[in-house]
């Protein structure tokens, strides 16, 4: 008699969809904007420097990072999940230094994700919600001090770049530090022990299945698969040439 997995959480799945999708939308308006050379798309600007972009990419990535932290207290095996991720952040890695070396991913949500997993199931396994939390809001702090250790010390590699110290030429489109990154993990792994504590879902009812809640059950297969599919659209237009 095999053993029955734990039943989906809805609001979980759909939250996760949620952020993968306007994550995918984020990188699309990127792609359209700097190979395309288009400004609006859909209504929305191409130009991602703004304030309010900003605004939106931490919103959005927090919040993948945040149900990450929530769904680490449903993993069976933290360090397995761990793996999977870093696997896919080096796939990532390798394939963004042959397509664009000047733009080469290091250490972007993936990455984080995956390292986040790692010390969470060395290190916090088995620690309480208070333990996760506060230690999450000083990792977060910590993030204050960064400009100022840029300041005093002349960084001249880009071997912390985790921990967000670096080369002062560094640049990266997709960059997620361990500083305050794994902090804000760590407060989702607080909230899933204190509102998942029996691993059931919030929604008094079962509610029907969306499109958003798949892309939630697939986010990480999206989220490698998205940019090949996005490019190839745009080589086909002829907006992408390869050299």
């Amino acid at each position: 008699m095999t053993k029955e997995s734990p039943a989906r959480i809805w609001e979980i799945d759909f939250l996760r969809g949620l952020a993968i999708i306007l994550m995918v939308g984020y990188h699309l308006l990127y792609d359209l904007g700097d190979f395309a050379g288009l400004e609006k798309f859909l209504g929305f600007s191409t130009d991602l420097t703004t304030p309010a972009w900003l605004l939106a990419q931490h919103f959005f990535a927090g919040l993948f990072v945040i149900l990450s932290g929530i769904s680490s207290n449903f993993s069976q095996n933290n360090f397995r999940r761990s793996l999977k991720y870093l696997a896919v952040a080096l796939v990532i890695t390798a394939a963004t230094c042959i397509f664009d070396p000047g733009s080469v991913i290091l250490f972007g949500i993936i990455h984080c994700l995956g390292i986040s997993a790692l010390i969470y199931s060395l290190f916090f396994r088995k620690s309480g919600p208070v333990t996760c939390l506060v230690s999450g809001l000083i990792i977060a702090a910590l993030s204050a001090l960064l400009p100022s250790v840029h300041k005093t010390l002349s960084i001249n590699s880009n071997w912390l770049l985790p921990l967000g110290l670096h080369r002062p030429d560094f640049a990266s489109f997709d960059y997620f530090p361990l500083i305050p990154w794994f902090g804000v993990f760590l407060a989702g792994a607080a909230l899933g022990r204190w509102f998942y504590s029996d691993r059931k879902s919030l929604v008094p009812r079962p509610l029907p299945e969306t499109i958003v809640n798949w892309c939630g059950r697939h986010s990480l297969w999206i989220y490698l698969l998205h940019q090949p599919i996005i490019l190839a659209i745009l080589y086909l237009l002829g907006y992408v040439t390869l050299s």
